[in-house]
């Protein structure tokens, strides 16, 4: 019966081995993950910065196209 343990014990040594390179394995990957992370931060922070012009161009296009109407408005009445 000794044996028996002993062997069912160095089966157990064997996995958790197993399970410590596996997990080294996962940790190697995840920090090559890091850097594409990092690159998507920034992707993240340029398309905020980029909708924020945007939102800005918009508004000013607005208001131009306000001023062209009523230009175009007082232009036609004094015709």
């Amino acid at each position: 019966m000794n044996d028996r343990v002993a062997q069912e014990y160095s089966n157990y040594g064997d996995v958790a081995a197993g399970l410590r390179v596996f997990v080294e394995q996962l940790n190697e990957k995840n920090q090559g993950f890091d850097e594409y992370v990092s690159h998507i931060d920034a992707i993240d922070q340029q398309v905020t910065e980029f909708e924020a012009v945007v939102s800005m161009l918009d508004k000013h296009v607005a208001l131009l196209e306000k001023k062209v109407k009523s230009a175009y408005h007082i232009s036609s009445s004094t015709q």
